[in-house]
């Protein structure tokens, strides 16, 4: 029975599914991100146009208590709203951490006393390394 102040009482996974260290493959925002290129000149619009310093330098300065990564953007979003081509998110964002269901559980894992939760954001491949122990264990 899962009470109302475990963590984990409003998640699909339980924490086992998270515990130890998991790296997702190119899920942040690269020198290699995709960007849009306009059909009549070849170049990509300026707002287009961005640097990984730049995209890390954004994320960091979002004023929230859970740390952010420099995600990708979409090209559509690039173009439909002329966007940067990174966005901020938390570091355990379902885009990043490929379903809601895990984004979920590290959110519970993360926002809990009772498990201990570090994450590296590797820009230079795209990859994003979370690792999950037990407070005790740690």
């Amino acid at each position: 029975m899962i009470s109302d102040d475990d963590p984990f009482h409003d998640c699909e996974l339980d924490p086992e599914a998270i515990l130890g260290t998991h790296t997702f493959e190119d899920v942040l925002f690269t020198d290699e991100t995709e960007t849009p290129v306009n059909v009549l000149t070849g170049e990509t619009p300026a707002h287009s146009q961005a640097t990984v310093e730049e995209a890390k330098e954004f994320a960091a300065s979002i004023d929230t208590e859970t740390p952010q990564i420099a995600l990708p953007a979409s090209v559509e979003s690039q173009v439909e709203t002329q966007s940067k081509p990174y966005t901020a998110a938390a570091f355990f964002h379902f885009k990043a951490t490929g379903s809601l269901e895990r984004h979920r559980a590290y959110h519970a894992a993360y926002e809990s006393d009772a498990f201990a939760v570090d994450f590296e954001a590797d820009y230079a491949s795209g990859d994003l390394t979370i690792t999950v122990e037990r407070a005790d264990e740690s």
